[in-house]
Formats: structure tokens, C-alpha cells, sequence
């Protein structure tokens, strides 16, 4: 009987101490496992040029640590062009995530309408955040936004333009009326083909419908084309370089990624690496850095990007020494 006593007390000793351990095994199993942050993507269209900044992003965020799977997950919208979309996406992204990106100008406003002030919201490839209002100043934003910019290279890209064409002198420029980064872009241009004693044409479209007869107006009255970074103008580039190739008139984008779609050239910066740049300042405030006072990074240097097709059907000549730097550094698309 003694004997039979001890045996259930010891089973009991056992399985009391079992039991003791265990919340304890699983609070630290608990602990091991790494914290999951939550990150949401609002994009305002389909095209190359934001389909590679959203790349960029994940490449940054998983560069700084964070790695979808494993310790990040990303909820990605897109909102195809529709402004209604804008604002329920935003709303929807601000009540889930605790920190929120957003892809091209008109994004990155309708989460600065949404979130709440102390979530972070990280700008990818915005043309000018400070005069959309976005930041106080690039250097110093000033509240919970900050991110990666373009600077864009429009002297370097007016070069291009006048060594390919150095007899050009009436130069049109087109961008979307409500689209902010594109406005941008386009007086920027406008003012350096001004001062360079060229004639700068400014066309404006309201959205995508509108380009192909803009447009035919347009080549009826200038000797070249520029594509201003603009999110409707990136997504009918096809359009305008059709419109543009049946009168023979040559069209240079601002962006790389228009090139493939029927522009001769462009110097051009990386819209992935703008998304990356974005993605590792992400990554350094989910681990505390303040976006108050963390300066908008700025991509300046750019590379030359030559379509020889184009380049063949309108029959221009692209200097030697252009096409030997984009071959070694850039795109040559045949």
C-alpha cells in the first residue's frame, strides 16, 4: 500500500511539474517567433514604371529585414486609374496596417487624408512632395511622411533631345491636367527648352481618352514630343508613339520604362531603385527612425536608354559616343 502511495505521488510530482513548464516552453516559443509587421502598398495604376517602383519596395524592405513570410506581410491595392478607388483603398489599408506606401502622387495623398497622424507614411517615387503639399520641405518633412524622389534630369534630357534632333525647335509637351507629378515635370521641361531659345507647346489631357486626339493635333505642330512623367501619358504611351511614328515625329519620355513602348530615348533615372530607396527607409523606421526629421531621399543620376528600333524607323542617328555609354551602362532596346 506504502509502495502504491509513493508511485501516485510521484506521478503526480511529475505531472505537476509538467504542467508548470509547459506555459512556460510556450511563452518562449511565443517569444522566438519573429514579430510580423504590417505594411500596405497603395498604387494608383498598372504600368511598368510603378509596377518596378512596387518591386523596388520589397526589394528595399527586404534589404533592411523584413522579409514577406516571415516577418512582414504586405496588403498591395491597386487602384487602376479610378479616383473613387483612391479613397476607399486608402481607408481600407490605414485600418490594417501600422505603416502605409504609397506609389505615384495621387496615392500618397489619399493615405495622407486617411491614416492617422502617427502612422508612417512612406512616399515611392513621388516627382515633388514638398509643393504637392505631402511634406513641409524634403529636407526637414515635418510630420509622419517621408520617402524616395525623382529629381528629374531635364537638362540632360533636353541634350539627348537636341543631339539627336539638333534642328528642332518647336517642342511639345504633354502631361495630364490633375495629375501633379506630370504637371511638375512638364514645367520643369518647359522652362529649360524656354531658356535653351527653343518654343515649348504644352498640351494637357484630362485622362487617357482624351490622348489620341490630342495628341494628332500635337504632331501636327512641333518637330519633337516630350512625354512628361505622368502616370495617364505612361499608361497610353502606346497611343501617343503610334500617333506620333505616322507623321514621323520622334517622341522622348521622361520615364525608362516608356521607351519599350514606343519612345526613341530617354536619360532616364531607375524607378526600382527610387522603390528600393523607398523600401529601406521603410525599413528603418518600422525599427524607430522618425519620418519627421528623416530628409526625402532624391535619385539624381540617371542612365541613357536608346530604342534602335524607332531609332531605325524614323530614320535618325544617334551619336557614337551616347550609344557606347548606354550599352555600357544603360539599355539599348533593338
Amino acid at each position: 500500500m506504502k509502495r502504491m502511495m509513493a508511485l501516485i505521488a510521484a506521478i503526480v510530482a511529475f505531472l505537476g511539474f509538467d504542467l508548470a513548464i509547459a506555459p512556460a516552453q510556450n511563452n518562449q516559443q511565443e517569444a522566438a517567433k519573429p514579430k510580423v509587421v504590417r505594411v500596405g502598398i497603395l498604387q494608383m495604376i498598372t504600368h511598368p514604371a510603378l509596377n518596378l517602383i512596387h518591386q523596388g519596395v520589397i526589394d528595399g524592405l527586404k534589404e533592411g529585414g523584413y522579409t514577406q513570410g516571415k516577418n512582414l506581410k504586405v496588403e498591395f491595392l491597386n487602384a487602376q486609374g479610378d479616383q473613387s478607388n483612391l479613397k476607399t483603398m486608402s481607408q481600407q489599408l490605414a485600418n490594417k496596417n501600422e505603416m502605409l506606401v504609397g506609389i505615384a502622387t495621387p496615392a500618397a495623398q489619399s493615405l495622407a487624408n486617411s491614416a492617422k497622424k502617427d502612422t508612417p507614411i512612406i512616399l515611392a517615387g513621388i516627382s515633388d512632395p514638398a509643393t504637392s503639399g505631402l511634406v513641409e520641405s524634403e529636407q526637414h518633412p515635418g510630420a509622419n511622411i517621408t520617402g524616395s524622389s525623382g529629381d528629374n534630369p531635364v537638362n540632360e534630357q533636353l541634350a539627348l533631345m537636341r543631339q539627336i534632333l539638333p534642328h528642332a525647335k518647336k517642342i511639345g509637351i504633354i502631361y495630364t491636367s490633375s495629375d501633379h507629378g506630370g504637371q511638375s515635370s512638364a514645367r520643369q521641361f518647359y522652362k529649360v527648352v524656354k531658356k535653351a531659345g527653343l518654343t515649348p507647346k504644352m498640351y494637357t489631357i484630362a485622362n487617357t481618352n482624351d490622348l489620341q486626339q490630342v495628341a494628332s493635333q500635337m504632331v501636327t505642330q512641333v518637330d519633337a514630343v516630350y512625354a512628361a512623367n505622368d502616370n495617364n501619358v505612361a499608361s497610353a504611351m502606346k497611343t501617343l508613339s503610334d500617333v506620333a511614328n505616322k507623321a514621323n515625329i520622334p517622341v522622348f519620355p521622361c520615364a525608362e520604362t516608356m521607351i519599350a513602348d514606343g519612345g526613341v530615348a530617354s536619360y532616364a533615372i531607375s524607378q526600382r531603385e527610387m522603390g528600393r530607396v523607398a523600401g529601406k527607409m521603410a525599413a528603418k523606421i518600422l525599427q524607430g527612425k522618425n519620418p519627421a526629421t528623416y530628409p526625402v531621399s532624391k535619385i539624381k543620376r540617371g542612365h541613357y536608354i536608346i530604342n534602335e528600333k524607332e531609332v531605325r524607323k524614323l530614320g535618325l542617328t544617334v551619336p557614337h559616343k551616347i550609344m557606347a555609354q548606354a550599352k555600357a551602362k544603360g539599355r539599348i532596346i533593338k
